[in-house]
């Protein structure tokens, strides 16, 4: 299955934050996926457990022609893995944290060896950490599911969570 465009959204609140982010980039572009689009940096709430440091937040656009949606999923899961994630509380602090929002127009729910894909991300259009970074890149990329686009949901948003541009 070839797509075209992917979007990634990644997060950190451990550790030099920041760096984290960018190895992360580095990493994924090491192994070939092409990255033609970052946000800014934002400065986020943590969002469900809320008894865990500030993250930053930001999204990147990657072209994936000729990219199965599981290997772009193993290689978030892998690049996570390299840069120290752990998984001991759900929702709780991590080194990196890298989610796929959105591959085209593809839909699919599928669990593989006890992982789940999930595209669109099933709570990206609630959560202005997601939203405010992937209307900034591209505020016409349209949500699958709902048929709206980026900047229509984060206008349409409830979600009262501190965002803003980060700034070292």
């Amino acid at each position: 299955m070839a797509q075209g465009a992917a979007y990634l959204g990644l997060g950190s609140n451990l550790g030099d934050r920041a760096a984290n982010l960018l190895a992360a980039l580095a990493w994924l572009t090491a192994e070939g996926l092409v990255i033609d689009r970052l946000s800014s940096i934002y400065l986020t709430d943590p969002v469900g457990y809320s008894e865990q440091p500030s993250f930053l937040n930001m999204v990147a656009r990657c072209q994936i022609a000729g990219r199965h949606p599981w290997e772009l999923m193993r290689l978030c899961l892998e690049t996570e893995l390299r840069l120290g994630r752990r998984r001991e509380i759900p929702g709780g602090p991590r080194t990196i944290d890298i989610d796929i929002l959105l591959i085209d127009d593809w839909k699919g729910d599928e669990r593989r060896d006890g992982v789940d894909l999930t595209v669109p991300h099933p709570r990206m259009h609630e959560r202005r950490f997601v939203l405010s970074p992937l209307a900034e890149i591209d505020p016409s990329v349209v949500h699958p599911v709902l048929g709206v686009t980026a900047m229509q949901l984060l206008d349409r948003l409830t979600d009262s969570a501190g965002v803003s541009l980060y700034v070292r």
